[in-house]
C-alpha cells in the first residue's frame, strides 16, 4: 500500500499516542543502516568476547540487518520501558551487607520478555486497528536484534562506555522492545549524542574489570556472564570479587551519574517479588528445587536452574564474613548438588576456614 506523505506524519503521531497509553516511556523509528555497528559487533566477536553466547555468531549477519531477518522490513520502531524498582534498602547497602543476596534490579520481578512483548503485540494491534493490515514482527531481547544499535539510532540515548543505553533524562534502569515493520514512517531525528566525556566511574567501578576499554565489554569477566550466561564452572580468580552478586551486577549502572535521572518503575510487574530485594544468602540457599521453582515462577532467574542458583549463592557463601552456619548449611548442601556445584561448596567451605 502506498501512503502520502501528510498520512504517515498522522500515523507517527498516533503511534507515539498508543506507545505513552501502553506504559512506554518513549518510542522512536529508525532506518536499517547499522554498518557502524556491525563492524563493532563482528570485532568483539573476533576478539572472544562473547564467550559461551554462540548465538551472538549463529545467525551471520542477520543481526546487523534487520531487512535479513525479517522481509519486507524498511523501519524499526523501538521503545523503552522503565524498570528499576522503589526499594526499601539502597542497592549499595545490600552490597555492603555481605550476608544478603544481590539480585540485578531487572530480574526483581516479572520477566520483562512478557509484559513488553505483550504490550508490542497491542501497539501492533492498534495500528492495525488504525490502518488495517501492514507487515511487522515484535521483539524484545529475544532474537538476534542489535537492539541498543536500533535504539541509538532511533533517538531513545546513546551507548555508554558500559555498553548500556544512556538517556540524559532517564539514566540507563529501562528495557527496550522492537516492531520490525515495512510501513516506511517517518525516521526520528537523532541528537542522541554522547554525553559520557571524560568519565570513567563505570570502567573503574567493574569488580572484575570486565568494560577492558571503553565500549567494550569481554563478556567473559563480566559478573553479569558468569553468573547467568555461563553453565559451568565459574573461574576461580573472578569468584572473591563476585561478592554476595548471585545473578547479575549493576554496579556500573549504580555509579553512573545519569542515573541521577532515573526515576521509579510505575509498572507493579517490576516491583520486587518474595523479598528478593534484599533476601538472606542462607535463606535462599536453604531453597530445594521444588520452592525455587515456585519462587522464580514467572521470573527471568528461572532460566538459570537450581543447580546454577546454588553455584552462584555458594560462591557469595563464600565471600562472607566467618560463620558456622554458612559452613554447616554448606556442608548440609553439599552430598545433595551436582559435582559442579559441589565444587563451589568446597571452595566456600575453604574461604570459610581462612
Amino acid at each position: 500500500m502506498t501512503y502520502l506523505p501528510e498520512q504517515l506524519i498522522e500515523l507517527n503521531r498516533q503511534i507515539q499516542q498508543f506507545s505513552e497509553e501502553l506504559g512506554f516511556q518513549q518510542l522512536g523509528i529508525s532506518d536499517l543502516d547499522l554498518q557502524q555497528h556491525e563492524q563493532h559487533l563482528n570485532d568483539w566477536l573476533a576478539a572472544g568476547f562473547h564467550g559461551e553466547m554462540d548465538y551472538m555468531a549463529r545467525h551471520g549477519s542477520k543481526r546487523s540487518h534487520p531487512e535479513q531477518l525479517v522481509a519486507g522490513t524498511v523501519r524499526v520502531i523501538s521503545v523503552r520501558m522503565d524498570y528499576l524498582p522503589p526499594e526499601l534498602t539502597p542497592p549499595q547497602d545490600i552490597l555492603r551487607a555481605k550476608n544478603k543476596a544481590y539480585i540485578s534490579r531487572y530480574a526483581l520481578g516479572r520477566d520483562y520478555h512478557k509484559l513488553i512483548r505483550k504490550r508490542l503485540q497491542q501497539l501492533a494491534d492498534k495500528i492495525r486497528d488504525s490502518i488495517g493490515e501492514f507487515g511487522y514482527r515484535v521483539f524484545t531481547d529475544s532474537a538476534p536484534v542489535l537492539e541498543k544499535a536500533l535504539a541509538e539510532k532511533a533517538d531513545l540515548g546513546w551507548m555508554g562506555k558500559h555498553t548500556n543505553l544512556i538517556n540524559r533524562k532517564a539514566g540507563s534502569w529501562f528495557f527496550l522492545g522492537e516492531i520490525f515493520t515495512d510501513l516506511p514512517l517517518p525516521i526520528s531525528n537523532t541528537s542522541s549524542e554522547n554525553h559520557c566525556g571524560k568519565c570513567t566511574a563505570c570502567l573503574d567501578v567493574c569488580p572484575t574489570q570486565a568494560i577492558v576499554a571503553p565500549y567494550k565489554v569481554d563478556a567473559k569477566r563480566c559478573i553479569s556472564y558468569l553468573t547467568i550466561e555461563l553453565h559451568g564452572s565459574i573461574p576461580v580468580e573472578f569468584r572473591a570479587d563476585i561478592g554476595n552478586r548471585i545473578y547479575g551486577c549493576d554496579d556500573c549502572q549504580l555509579v553512573c551519574p545519569w542515573n541521577r535521572f532515573a526515576r521509579n518503575t510505575r509498572e507493579q510487574d517490576f516491583f520486587s517479588r518474595h523479598h528478593l530485594d534484599s533476601a538472606d544468602l542462607l535463606d535462599l540457599f536453604n531453597w530445594d528445587e521444588a520452592t525455587f521453582l515456585k519462587k522464580t515462577e514467572g521470573s527471568a532467574i528461572r532460566r538459570i536452574g537450581h543447580q546454577r542458583w546454588l553455584r552462584n549463592i555458594a560462591i557469595a557463601l563464600g565471600n562472607t564474613p566467618h560463620s558456622e552456619a554458612v559452613i554447616n548449611a554448606l556442608q548440609t548442601k553439599k552430598p545433595t548438588v551436582s559435582e559442579m556445584v559441589a565444587e563451589h561448596i568446597e571452595w566456600a567451605m575453604q574461604q570459610q576456614r581462612l
